[in-house]
């Protein structure tokens, strides 16, 4: 089974984006999610300078790693964060991705303003001209009070275009959403276009994210319902430890090669 498979930069969430590079080229990746969220981790930023962001994308490819996705989170509810949100979609194309995630609300501030799913719909229906001229699909990914594909699945029909699609998590489906994960893939399979592989540890409403295989989410449910739908979507791996964070950059170095290692042993190619 040969699909992209990247690891989220989040997952060095409190390191440089230069820790992050070099720790998914060790564990044998070639490809990453590059996170530039407000207020938690930005790694790369709309604000930083020029030579800054080159440095990046120098790094990158002296490592071989391909940034074919960035995680842009914006409260795309608020009018006001719009204008922001832009910004990302350029700063994504700077890097050549393909792909700019984002959830609904904010992924880590308060949300300043809500709105109906019609509502949001037309805030990001507007932005298609700009996901057009730069080359880029938006996913929206399960998170927060949208926290079920068939939400997500429902907003992206009501936006009505190609360039906007569903992005699976598949612990947050757990922890924000509580689904049935069989029953809710199986409701918005054909809307997704990108997958955040996350696992869940201890109880339900816990945060607790460890690498993959290391928690209770059911991965060969989702597998074996993605083969069955032939979805060969990309999968980025998210690991967020517990509430305490890691303990050190060598735990966030290990969870990453664990995580290439449960990959490789389901079958999959890095």
């Amino acid at each position: 089974m040969k699909r992209i498979i990247a690891v989220n930069s989040n997952c060095y969430h409190g390191y440089s984006i230069e820790d992050a590079i070099d720790g998914i080229a060790d564990a044998g990746f070639h490809y990453i999610e590059l996170t530039a969220t407000k207020g938690w981790t930005e790694h790369v930023f709309p604000d930083q300078s020029f030579q800054r962001l080159w440095s990046v994308k120098e790094r990158l490819e002296e490592k071989g790693l391909i940034p074919f996705a960035m995680s842009g989170h914006c409260n795309l509810m608020d009018t006001s964060r719009i204008h922001d949100f832009v910004e990302n979609i350029r700063l994504a194309a700077f890097f050549g991705c393909a792909y700019i995630v984002s959830s609904i609300g904010e992924a880590h501030l308060e949300d300043k303003a809500v709105a109906s799913n019609e509502e949001v719909a037309e805030h990001i229906r507007a932005l298609v001209p700009e996901l057009e001229k730069n080359g880029l699909t938006l996913v929206l990914e399960v998170h927060g009070d949208h926290g079920t594909g068939k939400i997500l699945k429902e907003i992206a029909q009501l936006v009505g275009s190609d360039r906007v699609a569903v992005a699976y998590d598949t612990a947050n489906a757990l922890f924000y959403g509580n689904v049935d994960l069989s029953e809710d893939l199986d409701a918005s399979l054909d809307a997704i276009r990108y997958f955040h592989l996350k696992d869940k540890g201890g109880e339900r409403t816990v945060w607790d994210f460890p690498a993959l295989g290391k928690g209770w989410l059911d991965f060969p449910l989702v597998f074996d319902k993605l083969a069955k739908a032939g979805n060969d979507c990309p999968f980025s791996i998210e690991i967020e430890f517990t509430q305490a964070g890691s303990k050190n950059l060598e735990e966030v170095n290990q969870a990453v090669r664990d995580s290439a290692e449960y990959l490789k042993a389901h079958g999959f190619e890095l």
